[in-house]
């Protein structure tokens, strides 16, 4: 198996890590991240640096690329573009796991990570660096914007149209032929019976648009620590 790092040492970096291992077809040599200690360990994984590191860890243990395993979807985006600038040709791979349902039909891009018991039905398209999470269910002929996810338990429709960045956040439930715009969040819980614009929150049963929502607007319960980023670098 061919050695790749993980991006992103936490919660989600963990069930990535269980997804690549579960689908075996390469080898996870340890994390990197921004926040964590270089040496320290998680689920027996060491942390081998930072994205600084990348170049270097890719010459010391032969790696072949990686998986950003961040859940906010826009620091998602700022990662992954703060890693092409230091390393502009690095391979992003895509993981599903072993226990996920996934039409031969379906489209998938890169950077993508499917989580346990996930399914994807025929004719879907996922873009690059989407999440979908435990026992979310992605129905026929649906399309997911690049950077947009599913949490757990959300169930769609057939037809489904997700724009990017958008998240559809834990045991939501939407039918069938609906238009989500771009940077929009579906609240938990919600039944979503109507079309969604770009640039919103959204929440109940049925699901009403609750206020304007701006670029980047965190939306995981509080401010995570990547809102620290440097800004300036990714310009």
């Amino acid at each position: 198996m061919k050695n790749i790092i993980i991006i992103g040492a936490s919660g989600q970096g963990s069930v990535v890590l269980d997804c690549i291992k579960s689908e075996g077809k390469y080898n996870p040599v340890g994390f990197v991240d921004s926040y964590k200690k270089k040496g320290t360990y998680l689920t027996d994984y060491p942390i081998l640096g930072n994205e600084f590191d990348i170049p270097k860890l890719i010459s010391e243990y032969g790696i072949i690329g990686g998986i950003v395993a961040i859940g906010d979807n826009w620091t998602r985006r700022l990662i992954i573009e703060r890693i092409l600038k230091i390393y502009p040709n690095f391979n992003f791979i895509t993981t599903i796991h072993s226990s996920a349902i996934v039409s031969e039909s379906a489209f998938i891009g890169r950077g993508v990570a499917i989580m346990p018991g996930a399914i994807v039905n025929s004719g879907s398209e996922i873009g690059d660096f989407c999440f979908l999470n435990t026992k979310s269910s992605l129905d026929h002929d649906s399309t997911m914007g690049p950077y947009s996810s599913l949490a757990p338990n959300v169930n769609t429709g057939g037809n489904l149209v997700l724009g990017g960045f958008s998240v559809v956040c834990i045991g939501s439930n939407i039918i069938e032929n609906i238009e989500i715009g771009e940077h929009t969040v579906v609240g938990a819980g919600s039944l979503v019976l109507d079309h969604l614009p770009d640039r919103v929150v959204a929440y109940g049963s049925p699901a009403k648009i609750r206020r304007i929502r701006e670029i980047g607007e965190p939306y995981l319960g509080r401010a995570a620590k990547s809102n620290n980023i440097d800004f300036e670098f990714l310009k």
